[in-house]
């Protein structure tokens, strides 16, 4: 099915990378299907993690997605900044690791670096201000987890 795409262009991201044990992380996706479903332009996949995945050239934004997702990891986020967090683990770092491989850990090292402020720690859990990310990638090449990245898969390796 041919998507007509609006401008700015804008898409859905699932804030899970698939490293966690569903049993052992109370925030990452479990695989349910229902976002799949919902999907009308065929945009959400499980991948070979069992994790929602978005096709973003399919995706129209529309946000249903969003709404009927039970773990609320689901996001609308601006198509031309790439740079995102795939992680939803708010948990303090030593069970953050226990849950999940590439959980964010809330070490602040992309706080550090961002050169435009637009990475910040919260909750133990880094956030991405996309009003102010200028799409560098600093935050993703530096993240030592590797629960921020690139998903063009330029800066940091396709997931």
């Amino acid at each position: 099915m041919a998507v007509k795409q609006r401008f700015p262009r804008r898409a859905a991201v699932v804030a899970c990378n698939g490293g966690c044990r569903a049993e052992a992380c109370d925030y990452g996706c479990v695989g349910c299907r229902i976002c799949e479903s919902v999907c009308r332009f065929e945009a959400v996949t499980l991948n070979d993690f069992g994790v929602a995945e978005v096709d973003g050239s399919r995706c129209m934004a529309c946000g249903l997605c969003v709404r009927e997702c039970p773990r609320q990891i689901i996001s609308i986020h601006s198509a031309e900044n790439p740079i995102v967090v795939k992680c939803s683990n708010r948990d303090a770092a030593k069970d953050a690791r226990k849950a999940c491989a590439v959980s964010c850990l809330g070490c602040g090292i992309c706080q550090k670096v961002c050169p435009a402020g637009a990475a910040r720690v919260e909750e133990n859990l880094s956030h991405i201000d996309e009003e102010l990310c200028l799409s560098c990638g600093q935050c993703a090449v530096k993240c030592p987890h590797g629960a921020i990245y690139d998903l063009r898969g330029v800066l940091t390796p396709e997931r």
